[in-house]
């Protein structure tokens, strides 16, 4: 199955922004993010590949 870059992007998004978003934790008794790390969180992204560099892109 071939995924086009744009639905690679979205994907890549909605995942960042579902794993990497502050909630309550009790067991600290405070918000941190869902990655665990405390907040702000510096887990570092994943560089995306640019469009050119996607296979299959035209040279």
């Amino acid at each position: 199955m071939r995924v086009t870059y744009e639905d690679y992007l979205l994907a890549a998004a909605l995942t960042l922004a579902r794993r990497h978003r502050p909630t309550w934790s009790w067991t600290r008794w405070r918000r941190v993010c869902r990655c665990g790390a405390e907040l702000p969180c510096r887990a570092g992204r994943r560089s995306l590949p640019a469009p050119g560099h996607w296979p299959g892109a035209a040279s």
